[in-house]
């Protein structure tokens, strides 16, 4: 079963442009140290970060619209199609965010400048999480599943290393001043014309074949009646990734804050402890995907619940503490090590619990629900216990979500062996769920 061939060119050409749109949505929470001052100029380091906290959170709660629009899209009209669609609206965002005019120019204008690319940002990834989610799992063969659309997570995780990457060099060849004036515009910029050229790159995939099976039935596709009717999967989908997003943006967008502001480490410290850290992270990615086409996918899910819900406590307590860089690097590896039983499967698992002819709108509309309500949150809710001096609680919090997670990982079926095609043995007007 694990000799299939991989299609590489399409898990390629379906995790290029994600590294894109990844690269452009961490930029923003990466580069927030040096820009929160240019539009919110009032106030302590905290009430500025939880000022572009809640900007970063407003692009989580635009990701449901964005999810039912462009999986609609996608089981409509093609995976191809939104995957090419998406990258667009990422770069028109990410050039807003470049040229946004700061408070001594323009008052809280620049603000709205920021809500406004974020509200496309959130669009465009509602619907990108999905279509590249899809187009992942549809392209593999069976029992190469887990390990092509573990890539997702490889290619979302690139793109915030290029970022940081890019953080870094800017550290070091610009002064902090020039930083906070100018220069956290530039990786904006270079997110606007990455994301154009990958527009050319995308147009020249091909559709999926399961996908195109459901062409050939003609029925109705992507609409909102026929997502009811598999309710108890976009409920597990919900339940399945609060757990892990919470712990997911703990651990890689807030891990750099947290680490200077916190654990008072210095703000080039914390931003290679998070590169170090990301790297690993992403080349484990592929082994867990690999390990769960062998041995099912739930295990790595129950893993990661138990490791989340037990760990998260003390891990951060200690990364609190930390004085340094390796003691700080070995900790945030141990966390992301945990996440990885979910961040490496999650996109294949949600994939298999629907049928072809809602699969993008079934993945995207409920997950895009939980990342605004969970995900979306994460800096904010850590940030705000900050600020009242009980930081711990947001740890607990963390736990919390996990343990919830952890009884659906428990509860739920094996995924693994769904079959989505006819040369799998899969019939079209069956529901895939039914089977799972």
């Amino acid at each position: 079963m694990n000799k299939a061939r991989v299609p590489w060119k399409a898990v390629i050409g379906g995790s290029v442009g994600n590294l894109v749109e990844w690269y452009d949505w961490f930029v923003y929470s990466s580069f927030a140290v040096y820009f929160a001052a240019s539009f919110f100029p009032e106030g302590d380091d905290t009430a500025k970060l939880l000022n572009t906290a809640a900007i970063f959170a407003v692009g989580f709660f635009m990701r449901p619209l964005g999810g039912w629009l462009l999986g609609r899209y996608a089981d409509r009209r093609g995976r191809k199609a939104a995957l090419t669609l998406t990258v667009t609206l990422m770069s028109a965002s990410a050039l807003l965010i470049a040229v946004a005019p700061t408070y001594a120019a323009a008052g809280y204008f620049g603000a709205l400048v920021l809500v406004v690319a974020r509200l496309l940002q959130g669009l465009s990834v509602g619907g990108e999480y999905a279509a590249s989610a899809t187009y992942l799992t549809e392209a593999t063969p069976r029992g190469r599943r887990g390990f092509a659309s573990s890539f997702q997570y490889v290619s979302m995780t690139a793109g915030q290393l290029v970022g940081l990457g890019l953080q870094i060099i800017l550290q070091n060849t610009m002064s902090t001043e020039a930083l906070n004036s100018y220069g956290w515009r530039i990786p904006f910029v270079v997110g606007a014309v990455a994301a154009a050229v990958v527009f050319y790159l995308r147009r020249s995939l091909l559709e999926t074949e399961v996908y195109g099976e459901e062409e050939e039935e003609g029925r109705a596709k992507g609409t909102i009646r026929q997502l009811l009717a598999h309710r108890k999967e976009a409920l597990l989908v919900i339940a399945l990734t609060m757990g892990g997003t919470v712990a997911y943006y703990t651990y890689t967008t807030y891990l750099t804050k947290y680490l200077w502001n916190s654990a008072g480490l210095p703000k080039e410290t914390a931003t290679l402890v998070s590169f170090c850290a990301l790297f690993i992270f992403m080349c484990v990615q592929p082994l867990a995907g690999s390990l769960s086409d062998r041995i099912g996918r739930r295990p790595l899910l129950i893993t990661f619940g138990i490791g989340s819900m037990l760990g998260t406590v003390p891990l951060m307590t200690a990364l609190g503490g930390a004085s340094g860089f390796g003691g700080a690097l070995v900790l945030s590896l141990a966390g992301l090590v945990i996440v990885t039983g979910y961040t490496s499967i999650n996109a294949v698992v949600k994939a298999e619990l629907f049928p072809t002819h809602v699969r993008a709108l079934g993945v995207a509309l409920p997950y895009a629900i939980a990342n605004a309500l969970f995900g979306g949150t994460a800096e904010y809710v850590a940030l705000w216990f900050k600020r009242h001096d009980i930081e711990s609680g947001y740890f607990w919090y963390v736990s919390a979500c996990a343990a919830v997670s952890l009884v659906v990982y428990l509860t739920m079926r094996e995924t693994r062996d769904v079959a989505l095609s006819r040369s799998e043995g899969a019939q079209p007007s069956d529901s895939v769920a039914a089977r799972v």
